[in-house]
This record gives structure tokens, sequence and C-alpha cells, in this order.
């Protein structure tokens, strides 16, 4: 009771006065009744910062549908494409069209007129505060003006175009396009869930997460390449090993380098030493180009790649209950028949040249390995742009969400074959489903925040462990075939196997197990999944609908694999909608030819209803405030506070 009148204090000093409260509820009522937000989805971005972007003007279709909403058969689909374009990049396309155009003030009206019919439209969902919230500082008042409804005005239509006709004649024209194409792009899409892999393969990674700290409202579920650049960035060595290796194999080491400002240097001044004999042939994944940048970097890929296994070989060993014994690999060479040791096999070694590994003590480094890694280390845990990174992952960041009925998750859940919720030991206890979600998840921030230092080293060990360990929520196979897939030949031995999770997930049940175990309700919810690619022809949607893979297939390197740039989902209040994409060609293709990347939009559950924000969590949390001021009304009529003051009567 005592806590219940110490929250009405509060309230009432926000409210002083039954008025104010009354305002305040009638406010949040009409709320309730605005159709619910649109929420996009993504995943997979991998470093494909001009795809990802593009992804974000054109709200996957949600700007161009828009349009088609206002216009209809009004506009040619030529006109469509153009005006969708003038919306995703506005500067651009003002651009272009000076080049062909003079003059351009008969363009600039009735671009700006299309501007203002969009822009009414996108905005009419939302309350004017928060429409004014987003409102453009410089234009704030004429852009209100210019959409909102206006009952005293007898003709409109010369209203606006008085309004535009000045805007022309000051030669604000263009800075105002740019204004209301920014605004539309903002009001399109009011929350957006990155459903992890941020980081690696492509190269704009670092680009991304600065579009992401500027975003207006977000949510992040880490994916396995996401905590592995997490700690890399706590200074856990055989993150930073791994970041790296992935970095040299994809040719990316400008993301380290001027992205976040890593020197290099040390590493390539070892490996030119240590390897200035060997040709690396195995390390040579990418054309490079240039002759010496390509054997310099195959050179520094060889000896990150060797650090990394002798790095992880003391984790391994270090924490048993990691149970990834079988990857300690490097104590199982015989040098001289260039052989190794796997799994009870004897296989023969493409390259069996280590002149830095010790036969006695295999996974110790030697003192040049240990200064460069120091080096290294001191570089991550220093970077000011990694750690601004870092913190939005952690802020925005988790293992799972639960948003508005759907569960939210990178991988899996680890799972057995007859489809029961796997147990999984760690640090000498048993976790299985939310719980060891939860414990994960805890663990990772131990690693930034935890005062304990035996806590908080084995938080950075397990964001290695979430990167690629067998009972791994987020990488989801029995084990990563780095090693084999650099020194063998035998096809058999590259292959991982995904956990039982994924060969279940045409049963109903997978997903009713899943669902129940996280608190939701088997018969409304989805569960939105990342992290496999969709391959070319294969069904997006599991579980008759209840699991969506929304592998966005940014990466380059699986555009052959899928047949498409993949998916990403849209949930509006008309229900939920699947997108195809095809891959992104470039900028100037939407600005000169209006190639959008949209192919198709398949509707995955249509609304019988539309949706209103009273059926979402924040009508959840809106009705909850609702009922306490209500509580604080009638504690003023029946004078518990002084409807003045709002001080709690003696």
């Amino acid at each position: 009771m005592q806590g219940s009148s110490k929250h009405l204090e509060h309230l009432a000093e926000l409210f002083p006065t039954i008025g104010k409260a009354s305002t305040e509820i009638i406010n949040l009522q009409s709320i309730l009744n605005l159709p619910k937000a649109t929420e996009h989805f993504l995943s997979d971005i991998h470093g494909e910062f001009e795809a990802f972007s593009h992804v974000l003007r054109n709200g996957s279709g949600a700007v161009l549908k828009k349009i088609d909403d206002v216009y209809g058969n009004n506009l040619s689909e030529k006109d469509k494409h153009t005006l969708a374009a003038v919306i995703y990049y506005p500067k651009e396309k003002i651009s272009w069209t000076r080049k062909s155009m003079q003059p351009m003030e008969n363009w600039y009206e009735i671009t700006l007129h299309r501007l203002i019919e969009v822009c009414k439209k996108t905005s009419s969902k939302y309350t004017r505060s928060k429409v004014r919230k987003a409102l453009p500082p410089d234009y704030a008042y004429v852009i209100e003006e210019l959409i909102s409804e206006k009952s005293e005005v007898l003709d409109k239509e010369a209203y606006f175009t008085s309004i535009i006709h000045t805007i022309i004649e000051l030669g604000q024209a263009e800075d105002f396009i740019v204004a209301m194409a920014e605004l539309i792009q903002r009001l399109v899409v009011d929350h957006l869930h990155i459903i992890g892999d941020i980081y690696d393969r492509g190269p704009g990674s670092h680009f991304i997460m600065d579009l992401l700290c500027g975003y207006h409202s977000l949510d992040i579920q880490w994916g396995n390449h996401d905590i592995v650049w997490m700690g890399a960035a706590s200074g856990h060595m055989a993150c930073i090993a791994n970041v790296i290796r992935l970095c040299v194999c994809y040719g990316n080491l400008e993301v380290l380098e001027n992205g976040y400002g890593i020197n290099m240097l040390p590493l390539a001044t070892f490996a030119l030493d240590t390897y200035h004999n060997d040709l690396c042939e195995n390390f040579k994944t990418y054309d490079w180009g240039d002759d010496s940048e390509s054997e310099l970097s195959a050179k520094m890929h060889k000896a990150i790649v060797v650090i990394q296994f002798k790095l992880e070989g003391q984790l391994i060993r270090r924490e048993p209950s990691f149970h990834m014994d079988d990857r300690l690999l490097l104590d199982k060479i015989n040098r001289k028949t260039g052989t190794v040791r796997i799994g009870g096999e004897t296989y023969h070694m493409s390259d069996a040249f280590f002149p830095t590994v010790d036969e006695s003590e295999p996974y110790q480094l030697t003192p040049q390995e240990a200064a460069v890694m120091e080096r290294l280390q001191s570089s991550f845990r220093h970077c000011e742009k990694l750690r601004k990174h870092t913190e939005l992952l952690l802020r925005f960041g988790g293992m799972y969400k639960i948003y508005n009925g759907n569960l939210l998750y990178h991988g899996c859940v680890p799972m057995n074959n007859d489809g029961s919720i796997r147990a999984i030991d760690l640090y000498g206890a048993k976790y299985k489903g939310r719980k060891l979600f939860d414990m994960l998840d805890t663990y990772v921030r131990k690693a930034f925040f935890s005062l304990d230092k035996q806590e908080r080293n084995r938080g950075r060990d397990i964001m290695w462990y979430l990167w690629n360990a067998r009972d791994s929520p987020l990488f989801g196979r029995n084990k990563m075939t780095t090693f084999e897939r650099y020194f063998l030949r035998e096809p058999e031995t590259h292959t991982e196997v995904k956990d039982p999770y994924y060969d279940i997930l045409e049963r109903v049940e997978t997903a009713n197990v899943i669902l129940e175990e996280f608190g939701l309700d088997p018969g409304a919810a989805h569960i939105i999944n990342g992290h496999v690619p969709v391959k070319a022809g294969e069904n997006p949607l599991k579980c008759n609908g209840k699991i969506l893979f929304i592998d966005g297939g940014f990466s380059k390197a699986y555009h052959k694999r899928t047949g498409i740039a993949g998916y990403t989902l849209i949930y509006n209040s008309y229900g939920l909608t699947l997108t195809a994409h095809e891959p992104f060609e470039s900028v100037d293709a939407v600005v000169k030819y209006g190639r959008d990347i949209v192919t198709k939009r398949i509707p995955v559950e249509k609304a019988t209803e539309r949706k209103l924000v009273g059926d979402t969590d924040t009508g959840v949390k809106i009705k909850e405030r609702i009922d306490e001021l209500k509580e604080l009304v009638r504690a003023y009529r029946e004078g518990i506070f002084s409807r003045q003051s709002g001080v709690a009567s003696l």
C-alpha cells in the first residue's frame, strides 16, 4: 500500500490536477485506437552497407506501398518509382534531374505536392505529438502546416500551392524535398529489429554500426559474428584472432585499419619475417590485384590462423565444460609424415609448415607471437569507435527478444532429435531453453561490467563459446571446421552438422515447444529466425508458418546458393509480410532508372481485423498507465490528495 501511495505521489507531481490527469487519460485512450506502427525485421547483413542502407530507405517495399495507397491508378508505375527514388535518395535524384531538366520549378512543384500527400498518409497512424518530434527543426512549422488537415480552409489546394510557391521562390525547394523525403523514411518504419550478424564478409560493418547508432528505434539480437567482435572489443585474444582472420580472409583489412584504426603493422612485420620463404598457397583466398599485397596478405592470413589455433587450444584446455576437446588438433599433427589424426582417421595435410609450433608445447605462443597479440589486444581495447559500437550492441542487444507476441533470435534453440529442448552443461550446472539464453546473456554483460575478475573472464570466454561451440545457440553446429578447411582437401572433413533444431523444423510441435518455453502463446506467436540462408527454391516459412527464416542474404558470397538476396519481414497493422529481394545493383541504378530490389511480397499472416496500438506491447503499458491515472483521479475526488498541490493528505 505504501508503494502504491508513493507511486501516486509521483504521478500527482506530473499531473497535479484532475483536469491534467483526465486530459492525459483521453490522450492515451486515443493512442490505443491508432493503427499499429510498422516493424521492420532484417538479418545477416554481413557488412553489406549499401544494400542495407537501401533496404532501410525503402522499408522493404513499405515506401512504394504507401505511394501506391495514395495514388493507385492515378500515377503510372514509372512515376511511382520515380517518386520512390526521390524518397530513397533525394539529393542524388535532384542532382540527376537537374542535369536533364531546366528550369526545375515545375518539377519542384509536382514533387513537393506528391511528397506532401505521401507524408500525410505515412503520418496518419501517429499522434501529432509523435510526428512533431520527428520533424526536421528547420522546417518543422511549415511541414506541420502542409500535412495537417485544415478544416477551416475552404480552398485547400490553393492554400498548399501558395506555400509551395513560396518555398520555391525562396530557393528552398531542394532542401525542403530532402527534409520531406527523410521524414517519410523516418515515419514509414517505427521500429527496426536486427536479427544478428551485422559483421564480417562485406566491407562496411563499421558504416552499418554508425548508421544504427543514430537510428530512432531498434533492437538487436546478437549473431555469432557480432558476438566475436564484442569479444574482441573486450580484449579476448581468441576472439581478436578470429576477427582478424575473417577480415584478412574476405579482403576487409580496411575495416580494421581505416574503419577502427587497428594497427596491423605488427602482424604484417611478424608474418613477413616468419613466413618469408613460404608461399602460403592455402591462404590466397581472394584476388587482391597487386601481387605484393596478395603475397603479404597470404602470409598475414597464415600467421593469424596459427595464432588463433594456439589461443583456442589454450582456452579449450582451460575450460573443459565447453566440451571442445575434438578441436585440439595442433597436437595431433605428425610433422615428419605431414599428417594429422582427426576422429580416429589419419589425413595428409596440404600444408604442414609450422615454424612457430613447438611439438612439445604446440599451443604455446612464441615470444614474437605473444608480442604481436599484446599490441593488437591493446588496439582493440582502446579503440573508441569499437567501444561505441559495442556499447550499442550491449544497450539494444541481447540473446533474444520477445516483442509484440513474437520471439526473435539469431541461431537456434539447442534441441534433441526427439523434439525436446536439450540441456547444456556449463560451469558445473545445466541450462536449457530460456534459462540457457538468459544465463549466456548475463555472462556477456559480465564480460564488460562485472567487478569479479573470474566472472569477467568467464564472460569473455563465453563470447568465444557463443561464436563457435557445439552447443552455442548462436552457432548451431557440432563444430567449426576451420582447421580442416585450411589444411585438408577431403570435403567430408569440412562438414559441419547442424543442430537437430534444423532437422525438425517442419514439425509443428517444434515451434509450440519453443514458444511455450519462452512464455508465448503457440496459437498466436511466431519465431523470427536468422543465421541460415534460405536456399533457392526453399520455403522460408517452417512449422506451418510458425517459424520465419529471414536471413537477409545481403552477403554476396551467398547469392549463388540462394538465387536471390534473401528475405526481410514487415509487420504492420494488416499483418506479417515477407519481402524477397534481388541483389542490390547501385544507387545510380535506383536514381537514374528507378530499379528497386523488392521482387516479391509474400503475405504470411493477414489480420482479420486491423491491429491497433491497443493490441501491442506498447498498448499494454498504455493501459496500465491509464489505470494508474484513473486511480489518481479517484484519489483526488476522494480527498486522498490535494487537487492543487498533489501532496498526500495526512
